[in-house]
């Protein structure tokens, strides 16, 4: 063998878009499994177990097979042509150049409002142990850390998210594992009121019915954005045909475990009547058990929780904008690729919107954070649905014999995932319900305008139309 074939052996893999294939099995799995471990569930199900009560396990259950069916039609996709772009990739393909530009930016739009709001909440986490820390300082701090990590290379993206992944699962094992011991040994001050009927004799299983507990599928969504991240590794994956289907096949147990598993061992041990708005479940049960450091330690992990949720936004917004620079739906110096094979100017850009959160500190109110959170959700539902109607399509065309099948295929084939498309719209049809939560539908229809005015430009300069062309894989300076 030659020193130039040992070279090459040696050299990181390319995939088709000139990225490194740097993301091993073990990298995916936990950033599959820490895009289901959110912020949401460690401290937004307090207010909706105030708001449902035990029923909330219910909930988190059946959003989480219908997840589970939206990861299922993804990684069918996946399997079919794995690619960075992912879901935009597949809207553009088969609902057209406008839908691909459309659900482009709005993921974009979802993770620099969610970056804006997770790095003010590191700074409120951090402010529980350093309170004469001014927040703007600490939300800086992060901001440039992270960005340093993801201009390096994808692989310290990888390993940092995987030990922010570790530290989220190992401190819900850590609680299931407590629980559980109070519940059969009843040890601590929370063992002699700790039983499985506090699921039930406290007004029932509904206590404050089956609407107000439909009402919650809304917060219940939020906490499970960022299962589709996942979608966005495929075109850094070391072996996509291996990992993908692993970590997506393994999201039901994770589910089961992380979410349905902890909130029912909690709230056998605590009353779910002593929960309320603003306050976390897991300190809440710490508390009750008699763990001096469990604010603390609950404080540490959902600190964690919020740099992994930015960590992951400056990744996917980089990729997607070089995805919409390729599909001239973006400005080309988007596509560019830095020496380490990452998008540096498209999380250059995506980072220094995102530090507008900093800047807010000073200004907003915390209910207005809140509102971009929704705004979040949102569109974080529209990618979903993306997924979904993309792959009926998809199969349709299998069917027909105009593509070749997927080596994935989802189980039930399109039924599952017009299933899906149901519940997403009815999900959809709550938030315009809801008078507090409907801002960010509002919100919604007018970044559809802004897209719409910035579509007929585009067309405008291009009369032939966007559509993809060849990536550029030129080499800038790091």
């Amino acid at each position: 063998m030659t020193s130039a074939q040992v070279d090459k052996e040696k050299a990181p893999r390319e995939s088709e878009e000139g990225y490194e294939r740097g993301l091993g099995s073990r990298q995916v799995q936990m950033i599959a499994i820490g895009g289901a471990i959110g912020v949401g569930l460690f401290l937004g199900a307090g207010a909706n177990i105030a708001k449902a009560g035990p029923s909330l396990i219910f909930m988190y259950a059946l959003a989480g097979v219908i997840i589970f069916f939206i990861m299922r039609a993804l990684g069918e996709l996946l399997l079919y042509r794995p690619v960075s772009g992912s879901f935009a990739e597949y809207s553009r393909e088969f609902l057209g150049p406008f839908f691909g530009y459309f659900t482009g930016w709005t993921y974009w739009l979802m993770w620099v409002v969610t970056g804006m709001a997770e790095l003010t909440a590191a700074a409120i986490y951090v402010n529980y142990w350093f309170p004469s820390i001014p927040q703007w300082v600490t939300a800086l701090v992060f901001l440039v850390i992270l960005f340093g990590v993801n201009l390096i290379s994808v692989k310290l993206f990888g390993e940092l998210e995987f030990w922010f992944s570790m530290v989220k699962v190992t401190a819900l094992i850590g609680m299931i594992v407590i629980g559980l011991g109070v519940l059969t040994f009843g040890f601590s001050s929370a063992g002699d009121t700790a039983a499985v009927s506090n699921l039930w004799v406290f007004d029932g299983f509904f206590p404050k019915g089956i609407g107000s507990s439909l009402m919650t599928l809304q917060g219940v969504m939020f906490a499970y954005l960022a299962v589709e991240l996942v979608g966005v590794t495929a075109g850094e994956s070391e072996d996509p045909e291996k990992t993908l289907p692993k970590a997506i096949n393994t999201l039901p147990w994770r589910i089961a475990l992380f979410y349905v598993g902890a909130l029912t061992v909690i709230l056998c041990v605590v009353k779910w009547t002593e929960f309320a708005d603003g306050v976390s479940p897991f300190v809440e049960a710490f508390a009750k058990i008699g763990i001096p450091a469990g604010a603390g330690i609950v404080n540490f992990v959902v600190l964690t929780a919020a740099l992994s949720s930015c960590n992951s936004g400056m990744y996917s917004t980089g990729r997607m904008l070089r995805n919409l620079a390729d599909s001239g739906e973006a400005p080309r110096v988007f596509s560019k690729l830095s020496a380490s094979r990452t998008p540096a100017f498209g999380i250059t850009v995506s980072v220094l919107f995102m530090g507008i959160g900093v800047v807010l500190n000073y200004v907003v109110p915390e209910k207005a954070f809140g509102y971009v959170t929704s705004v979040a959700t949102a569109a974080g539902i529209w990618t979903w649905l993306m997924i979904l109607i993309s792959h009926v399509l998809y199969r349709r065309a299998v069917e027909a014999g105009r593509l070749p099948a997927s080596s994935f295929p989802a189980p039930g084939g399109s039924k599952c995932s017009y299933v899906a498309i149901a519940f997403l719209l009815f999900v959809t049809g709550l938030i315009a319900y809801d008078a507090d939560a409907r801002v960010c539908l509002y919100v919604m229809a007018l970044w559809f305008v802004c897209l719409g005015i910035g579509w007929l430009i585009l067309k405008s300069r291009n009369a032939g139309g966007t559509g993809r062309r060849d990536a550029q894989f030129e080499k800038v300076a790091s």
